[in-house]
């Protein structure tokens, strides 16, 4: 799986012109299945972005997490994140998983991230969709289900 979590004051998905779903201050983001990802893989990546401490304190820092901030989380299906485009002009989407694997694994993500207590809205999986981003900082990390484990009392 590969996750673009981004810090955001507001975001915001629409699909024909209608909106799907809308965060106020928390993270969008744009999750993207492989063809070998599981359903732990995604509670796992789920888990590990509840838990990121970005979120500004009293001081400014980053040193909260979601739930602590009273953040939200907008989930928005990209499978375009596993784009091969190096060769040629074009890029080949044949590293994303397929619909039926994608669809059900963006939705263990979003059911670990609601386990949490977490406020989660998400688009449309599948659709054309209009995303709205109001980036906090900027604030963007790029998460990878091929990184090495972290530690659970990580800091």
């Amino acid at each position: 799986m590969r996750a673009v979590v981004q810090r955001v004051r507001r975001a915001a998905v629409s699909v024909d012109g209608e909106r799907a779903g809308a965060v106020g201050p928390g993270f969008c983001v744009l999750l993207s299945v492989g063809p070998r990802d599981t359903e732990a893989v995604a509670s796992h990546l789920a888990e590990r972005i509840a838990a990121l401490r970005i979120m500004g304190d009293g001081a400014g820092r980053m040193n909260l997490d979601l739930a602590r901030a009273g953040g939200g989380v907008l989930v928005v299906s990209q499978f375009t994140l596993h784009a091969d485009a190096s060769r040629g002009h074009r890029p080949s989407f044949i590293g994303a998983a397929s619909p039926e694997l994608a669809r059900d694994l963006c939705d263990r993500f979003v059911e670990t991230l609601r386990a949490r207590g977490l406020a989660v809205a998400t688009g449309v999986f599948g659709a054309r969709m209009e995303v709205e981003i109001v980036n906090d900082g900027p604030v963007t990390l790029v998460l990878s289900s091929g990184e090495p484990p972290w530690p659970a009392d990580a800091g």
